[in-house]
């Protein structure tokens, strides 16, 4: 099992201008090197077998002639490699010099891909030496005996003959840098991977010019592009070169080197081509796109491309960062950015529902826990935004039985501190008269007991928005409705929940976010009491304290929200499978600790979470088919106006059939 994981890798060697015979040896000493680190692509740069910088001399014979000499001793030196590997040479055909990158596999060279764009402007000269290839058509040509029937021409893919997933095509440097690239034409024909054999030169401002085209073009064409560029060997007479290589895929950088680093390293990634083909099914704008640029294409079938290893050994390592947190950035100045946009769109969201119904209050249900912190912050500032008094927004506490002197405190500070209008109503008398009323016992702590108590605060909520003619703000968040960790008809109902789309994860940061910028603004006392919320259990407080503190922990019925939020991403935003999520949760959580119930994750920890997430997943979704409106701040959300249509009686069997084969 792959779990979808493809690695592929970039290397600039060290070389000398013109000696074939030596460059030779770094290429297969380096193709011997990679097969080790079970690369299974592996890309030089640009006319890596003579050099780039050669200028005159591709016009000398003994140079071309040496160059498919030396390509035959690297296919007949590598044959007994299971590592596709393509290098860069010149080729003579029809009284032309082609710019040629060769894939060679087993040691048979399977194809040569010609550049597309040659250029010749400031310092490059090209079209001195090299012919530009614009034709669709795929020939077979031979280059001396040994190397022949390859092969020759743009549009040709290298393809696993298991698994369609895997199918590789290149281009050569500049053919990166103009309008239609040859690898746009590649990817929407089905190429996933995109090779590219450069040499690209360093001037000033360069390498981010250069880091920017791939990232933007692997997200256009939302492919897998490795930049091999040329090392600093090349550098010669007036130009100057770097080895700034990179690896990207839909436009997220997963390796790149340095400037002027030492040669010779590999620059590796493990590549999720389950995650392009997810994207692409998805964007029915990219599959409409492929009329524009049909073509008849060359595909050479090759067995051993797959890889095998990563289901065997959890310990083996992989060249792909899976992060603990998908939602939450792991670059504290990105986070910071991340969380101003966020709360930007939740507060400019409920702006528009604001003005549009000429709303004169809101009404926000205060427990002093995370959720609803957030939710008064972010009402606050769309009340700013409308030029609203935040004394029309009322924040109602209502204690019960479940209340803490800590929660209840701050909630209380907060809404002061927030410069809303405070208003406390016991439910504890209204509760008990309806269990009276439904004959419940008050000392049976079960689901009705819980319940009761979240329908009265909610019918409070809502009788006062009425009487305020303002609106009931939801505080609900993404990990709670796909958990279903809400009353139907209770929590889960408002006239606008702005935290719809904010997974737990996120919302201890934004609410730091805020913390952070109260401190900044001079007022501490907001500052101390965020901070206090944040430190405080997440707990829906229905049951009865114990000696005055919380005695029911959220994390510690349902599991950790950590966890789930994981669990979350990568079933909504990528559609993978129980075992593969398993897979990519052992990666990132094995041997760490939950913080929330200071326990030390192990594989049955996180199987054990990852089945209740599933049955809760499917068993909720009734709660999710009817939730209010809340705008859209993430690439995951559960609306059923939106993102996630699901039927809400439809069952989990496989994936928990699966889950439990694990």
């Amino acid at each position: 099992m792959n779990y979808g994981f493809f690695r592929v890798a970039s290397v600039s060697p060290s070389l000398s201008v013109a000696d074939c015979n030596f460059n030779s040896k770094q290429i297969i000493e380096l193709v011997k090197k990679a097969q080790d680190k079970k690369i299974k692509l592996l890309v030089f740069p640009e006319l890596s077998i003579c050099a780039y910088t050669c200028a005159d001399l591709f016009t000398q014979k003994t140079l071309q002639e040496e160059c498919y000499i030396v390509l035959k001793n690297i296919c007949e030196e590598t044959k007994n490699c299971n590592i596709l590997f393509c290098v860069g040479l010149p080729v003579e055909l029809d009284s032309e010099r082609f710019n040629c990158a060769a894939f060679v596999f087993k040691g048979k060279v399977l194809a040569l891909i010609p550049k597309s764009f040659i250029p010749n402007y400031s310092e490059f000269y090209e079209s001195r030496w090299f012919a530009s290839f614009s034709e669709n058509t795929v020939k077979q040509i031979s280059l001396c005996k040994g190397l022949e029937d390859i092969p020759f021409g743009t549009d040709i893919f290298i393809q696993d003959e298991n698994d369609s997933s895997i199918k590789i095509s290149a281009e050569l440097c500049e053919d990166l840098w103009v309008p239609f690239s040859p690898s746009t034409r590649h990817a929407l024909n089905g190429a996933t991977i995109i090779a590219n054999l450069s040499a690209s030169n360093e001037v000033a401002g360069k390498a981010e010019y250069r880091r920017i085209l791939v990232t933007g073009h692997s997200a256009k064409t939302v492919s897998a592009y490795i930049y091999a560029n040329a090392s600093h060997d090349e550098s010669s007479t007036d130009m100057i070169f770097s080895g700034h290589s990179i690896i990207a895929a839909n436009g997220a950088i997963k390796a790149e080197s340095g400037l002027f680093e030492n040669t010779q390293e590999f620059l590796i990634a493990d590549i999720d081509l389950e995650k392009l083909t997810q994207d692409r099914i998805k964007s029915t704008t990219f599959s409409r796109s492929t009329s524009f640029a049909k073509s008849e294409y060359k595909t050479i079938f090759v067995s051993g491309l797959q890889q095998e290893h990563f289901a065997d050994n959890i310990d083996e390592q992989l060249y792909e960062k899976i992060d603990l947190h998908p939602f939450v950035p792991s670059d504290i100045q990105k986070r910071k950015e991340r969380c101003f946009s966020i709360i930007e769109m939740q507060s400019e969201g409920l702006a528009k529902r604001l003005r549009h119904i000429h709303a004169q209050g809101a009404v926000i249900g205060l427990s002093g826990g995370l959720d609803s912190t957030l939710a008064l912050l972010v009402c606050a500032r769309a009340f700013d935004k409308c030029n609203i008094s935040r004394e029309k927004i009322f924040s109602i506490t209502m204690p019960a039985f479940g209340t803490t002197d800590r929660t209840f405190n701050n909630a209380c500070l907060l809404a002061k501190e927030m410069g809303t209008t405070l208003k406390e109503i016991n439910i504890k008398d209204a509760v008990i008269q309806h269990f009276k009323d439904i004959g419940q016992d008050i000392n049976t702590h079960d689901v009705t007991y819980e319940n009761c108590q979240a329908r009265e605060r909610t019918q409070v909520l809502m009788d006062f928005a009425n009487k305020c003619n303002g609106i009931v703000i939801g505080t609900g968040d993404l990990s709670e409705l796909a958990l279903g960790w809400c009353t139907y008809n209770g929590d889960q109902m408002s006239m606008y929940g702005v935290n719809s789309s904010i997974p737990k994860t996120l919302v201890r940061h934004l609410v730091s976010w805020f913390a952070d910028e109260a401190f900044e603004k001079g007022n501490k006392n907001l500052s101390d009491v965020l901070n206090d919320i944040l430190a405080t259990p997440v707990s829906p407080e229905l049951l009865p304290p114990s000696e005055g503190k919380i005695s029911q922990k959220t994390e510690e019925i349902v599991g950790p929200y950590e966890l789930h939020d994981f669990f979350l991403y990568y079933v909504l935003r990528w559609g993978f499978s129980p075992r593969k999520i398993y897979f990519l949760a052992q990666k990132a959580f094995l041997g760490k600790e939950d913080k929330a119930t200071k326990t030390i994750y192990t594989k049955e920890i996180i199987l054990k979470w990852l089945k209740n997430f599933y049955k809760r997943f499917f068993s909720q979704q009734f709660k999710r088919s009817c939730m209010p409106d809340g705008a859209k701040v993430g690439t995951v959300n559960l609306s059923p106006r939106g993102d996630w249509r699901m039927p809400s009686d439809a069952s989990a069997q496989i994936w928990i059939k699966e889950i439990e084969k694990c």
